[in-house]
């Protein structure tokens, strides 16, 4: 599209406005250098604001100049918090929320850390009213995370009233690329590796300045799911025997000499097989008790087969055994490929709603082992609210207990199994994703 002279005149003065915004925040907080160098600064004029769709920042050069006009400071306001979003993974799954509530918890995620910053080239006069804002969010849900925010909001709709004020007062760019079908933008997993950098650099750069605590959380939000939990399902990895070249043990020197000189007769055959650590046989406990709803252990099971099966994280054949559980085992589903698992998503019902006893669960994988069920049980995964009954024993294969919610009344965890935590919009968001 062509621009009049007067458009690109206004488009050169805008550019020149948002580098020297950009160039100020990396000064002062070079760790986001990553994230900078993952998006374009692009002009679009029409927009009335910045949108960003993970890959650009796309901004009206009119609403710049008129913001720097208002004050300088704000387009590097703006800037830094449409950023914010991409860091903390705002955008991923958005249409699958309450999408005005999840507006308004990330507008006010990005700006509750924007002033934890308190940075001076991104500061503005009415800060301080936000700060007051803030306070009183914090006592109601507790932390100041989209997340947390969005759960806070979902319990406690806040009126028509409140919404606008709080849109008024913490909006700063436009959601509108938010939309499926209408980004671009870097994959999920592009811009948790550049939170996870951006983390890593926060450390060295905030110590002993006594800041970046509500940045640190965020980012440890938007990537916990997928790393921590991660991490820890890779303990339940073992070692099998898949059909590959094994490249690292084969010579192609006198492989290809072979071939040159006597025709078909390679002089080294290649070693067909190599030795992977892949999942392969492994048991999921489902918590039925009246505590644990259907969506949210929908969601739990999603969440957790989806990594599971990722990349090459799987042998072609599983041997998966999905326990239903209050007290007692009240249903039991075998999978043994990825077919297997969606008709089992398709029809899932829950089964159960009693009190909880984790003991049952546990004699009935011995019982399974001893009837050869199993050949290498490497791990069970137990999803609980964690009101229950442990073993007392210890068993030899792995053991994760993942709960849902922090919960200071629950007891600890047995020393010899693993822990992880999940939100319930974390997981009522991982239920609308398909598998």
């Amino acid at each position: 599209m062509a621009f009049s002279e007067d458009e690109k005149k206004v488009a050169a003065l805008a550019r020149q406005v948002m580098d020297l915004a950009r160039d100020e925040l990396l000064i002062h907080l070079r760790f986001l250098d990553g994230a900078f160098s993952g998006v374009a600064l692009t002009e679009r004029f029409g927009m009335e604001g910045m949108a960003g769709n993970g890959r650009e920042l796309l901004y009206d050069p009119v609403t710049v100049l008129r913001w720097y006009r208002t004050d300088p400071r704000l387009p590097g306001r703006v800037l830094l918090h449409s950023l914010l979003h991409n860091v903390f993974s705002h955008s991923f799954a958005y249409e699958k929320l309450d999408t005005e509530l999840w507006d308004l918890a990330a507008d006010i995620a990005a700006e509750a850390v924007i002033l934890e910053l308190g940075l001076e080239a991104a500061s503005l006069d009415t800060d301080g009213e936000l700060q007051g804002k803030l306070r009183v969010l914090r006592e109601d849900a507790g932390a100041l995370s989209a997340e947390k925010l969005y759960g806070f909001f979902r319990k406690n709709p806040p009126s028509v009233r409140v919404r606008e004020e709080y849109a008024r007062a913490f909006a700063k760019d436009l959601h509108l690329l938010w939309k499926e079908g209408e980004r671009y933008e870097l994959t999920k997993e592009q811009w948790q590796q550049i939170s996870r950098r951006i983390r890593a650099e926060l450390k060295s750069f905030s110590k002993g300045k006594g800041m970046g605590e509500l940045l640190q959380k965020g980012l440890e939000e938007a990537d916990r799911d997928s790393y921590d939990y991660g991490q820890i399902l890779s303990r339940f990895a073992v070692t099998g025997e898949q059909t590959h070249v094994n490249e690292e043990e084969f010579d192609y020197i006198y492989y290809t000499y072979g071939l040159e000189t006597y025709g078909n007769l390679p002089l080294v055959e290649p070693l067909e097989y190599r030795e992977e650590r892949k999942v392969r046989e492994f048991v999921i406990a489902l918590d039925t008790s009246a505590s644990c709803n259907g969506d949210v252990i929908r969601g739990f099971l999603k969440r957790t087969v989806s990594l599971l099966f990722s990349g090459e994280s799987f042998f072609r054949k599983v041997n998966i055994r999905i326990l239903q559980c209050d007290s007692e085992i009240r249903s039991e589903t075998k999978i043994s490929e990825m077919g297997d698992l969606k008709e089992f998503l398709k029809d899932f019902r829950v089964s159960g709603g009693g009190a909880t006893d984790f003991r049952p669960v546990f004699a009935h994988v011995e019982e399974l082992r001893e009837a050869g069920e199993f050949e290498n049980l490497k791990g069970l995964i137990y999803f609980t609210d964690g009101y229950g009954i442990y073993p007392s024993q210890m068993p030899d294969y792995e053991v994760l207990f993942a709960f849902l919610g922090e919960d200071p009344m629950r007891g600890p965890v047995p020393p010899w199994a693993l822990k992880a935590v999940f939100e319930e919009d974390q997981l009522l968001k991982a239920e609308k994703e398909s598998v």
